[in-house]
């Protein structure tokens, strides 16, 4: 069965370029994305990062939203335990007024961030004695269009602009967590597949399907989808040769550092131990790079092992008509704009 496509940016800093340009790069590409036929645009959220500008992906939602006429635009997504559940709503439904029927509101509760950034984005959050991350879906899904139940405090108080339409609510992990309650709250769900390489993908949307509910009246069935690392180019050699700037990369993150993403140049003057070849030798073996149909076919592999029929990809590229040319590269191979 054919998959979905869909693009996730972390808008990334490139060493030797600032964090306005990752912004631009950002939005320069999601308007040809909008061309190219991809299903959905996602923004990132991360904080006090000297690897990713987007620490505020509604905004760039909006600017996106303004400027492109077919593909759906949203955040995978808002770190909600940060925030106030009637602000993020009220954030969403202006957007929703912007370009209705095209908004996707993906929230998670990592920090996005170091503990210290997080005390500094909302210090009562460290002070909470238990997780209100389910309540503030709850509150999020009644803002957002549901409505809030006659008991609850806030009840009487409206998330404006009140709009005919609601933007999509997603939920995002990276464990059982976040699957178990997507299930329970009958959301669609998405597994963060780029950041563990996999590892717990099966579990955790086996265990989204286990607790779906579909009494929940949202959907009628399960909804998965996964974020994936990939990386193409004409030829496989080169695609590999790109991938050396996110493998350096990926070698600093391991080690708790998020520096800008190196070019190719720098990654491969990169003085490297005999222990970090072997690290480097197993990632390349998970990688999922090459030519636009190898990629293809291992995505479309990778989506029916796990059971989702959407797949967003992501795809960090020190040079940005690199990244555009994989991205459009891959819509080709999977004749997205075949029809339209």
């Amino acid at each position: 069965m054919p998959i979905s496509l869909s693009i996730l940016d972390q808008s990334t800093i490139a060493s030797g370029r600032g964090a306005g340009d990752a912004v631009a790069e950002t939005l320069a590409l999601a308007r040809r994305a909008d061309d190219w036929g991809y299903a959905r645009y996602w923004l990132a959220e991360h904080h006090n990062s000297q690897s990713h500008a987007g620490s505020a992906p509604e905004i760039l939602i909006a600017a996106i939203a303004a400027t492109t006429r077919r593909i759906r635009v949203g955040s995978a997504g808002i770190m909600l335990p940060h925030y106030s559940a009637l602000k993020v709503a009220e954030q969403f439904r202006a957007l929703e007024a912007i370009a209705p029927g095209r908004i996707d509101l993906g929230v998670g509760r990592a920090p996005g961030s170091d503990g210290r950034t997080a005390v500094a984005l909302n210090p009562l959050a460290a002070r909470q004695v238990e997780d209100r991350f389910p309540a503030q879906v709850q509150e999020l899904l009644g803002w957002t269009g549901e409505g809030l139940p006659v008991d609850h405090p806030f009840a009487m108080i409206r998330a404006n602009p009140e709009v005919p339409t609601r933007p999509e609510v997603w939920i995002l992990g990276s464990s059982d967590y976040g699957a178990q309650l997507a299930g329970y709250f009958g959301l669609p769900y998405c597994f963060a597949h780029f950041i563990t390489d996999g590892a717990g993908c099966a579990e955790a949307m086996e265990a989204y399907r286990r607790s779906f509910k579909a009494e929940a009246g949202r959907l009628p069935a399960p909804q998965g989808a996964i974020a994936v690392f990939a990386l193409t180019a004409p030829t496989e050699t080169e695609a590999w040769r790109l991938y050396r700037s996110r493998e350096i990369w990926r070698l600093h993150r391991d080690r708790g550092r998020y520096p800008p993403l190196p070019s190719v140049e720098e990654a491969e003057a990169y003085p490297l131990s005999e222990a970090e070849r072997a690290h480097l030798e197993r990632g390349r073996g998970r990688a999922i790079v090459g030519t636009p149909e190898q990629v293809l076919a291992r995505l479309t592999a990778l989506a029916a092992e796990m059971g989702v029929g959407e797949v967003a990809v992501l795809s960090p590229c020190h040079d940005p008509e690199a990244r555009a040319r994989s991205y459009a590269l891959l819509a080709e191979a999977a004749g997205l704009g075949a029809g339209r």
